[in-house]
């Protein structure tokens, strides 16, 4: 697709309309989580609310992917995955986008490389969770990955070992910075990667309109009822199957 194209229609839409209206300035610190999100979940919300606090983002951008290469069975339509990721995440520093499908894309090497060139001289993180560091090898061309953006990654407790031990994190070993200067990582040119720990959610620090969502799904293997519930005090997702 032409830079042109990419543009015209953007990487952060919210209909018709840029990111709050504008377009993105130079300069700016977006972070970009990918993923299927089939479905989205209080995970995705927990690490995107940390990843804006702990990398001092601007903004975090959702890329809702048509399809994961890496899963044999295909995800649920991507209309309803955007629809549901828009139900559970309603922050103003949060934007959805279907950036891949508007450029063509499945792989995220080739997508970072398309939103570099769409939007120059904004200053863009990738973010992935522990257990997509553990298996970072495994993506097509993915040194160009920790080549072309910096790479905030967020450990949440049961995932840390593998991630620390992963091939991406020895062959870049000479690129991590301490999690004490995490803030700095959108400012420093890639290779440039930070592993910091997240918590899980107290549901005692947590608003109450956001202790229970109820989002209509229907995926594969899916078909049901979202419920982010309570368990021992802390966010997860459940699904209720209906009969």
């Amino acid at each position: 697709m032409p830079q042109s194209g990419i543009q015209g229609q953007g990487l952060f839409m919210a209909g018709a309309g840029a990111l709050d209206g504008r377009a993105l300035p130079r300069g700016a610190r977006i972070g970009l989580l990918g993923g299927s999100f089939d479905p989205p979940h209080a995970g995705h919300l927990h690490l995107s609310r940390e990843a804006l606090k702990r990398f001092d983002l601007d903004r975090v951008g959702w890329l809702v992917s048509p399809g994961n290469p890496l899963k044999t069975h295909g995800p649920a339509p991507l209309e309803d995955r955007m629809a549901a990721c828009r139900a559970i995440m309603q922050h103003p520093r949060v934007v959805i986008s279907d950036f891949e499908r508007l450029a063509g894309t499945r792989h995220t090497a080739r997508t970072l490389e398309l939103v570099r060139q769409a939007f120059p001289g904004v200053r863009f993180t990738w973010l992935m969770g522990a257990d997509n560091l553990a298996q970072l090898h495994r993506w097509e061309d993915w040194r160009q990955i920790m080549e072309r953006m910096p790479v905030g990654v967020l450990a949440r407790p049961g995932s840390r070992m593998a991630a620390q031990g992963s091939m991406a994190a020895d062959v870049y070993a000479h690129a991590r910075l301490p999690e004490r200067e995490a803030s700095r990582l959108a400012l420093t040119p890639p290779p440039a990667w930070c592993f910091v720990n997240v918590p899980m959610v107290d549901l005692t620090l947590v608003p109450a309109e956001f202790r229970r969502q109820i989002v209509d799904y229907d995926g594969p293997e899916r078909a049901g009822t979202l419920v982010v519930d309570t368990h021992e005090r802390f966010l997860f997702l459940v699904r209720e199957d209906r009969t």
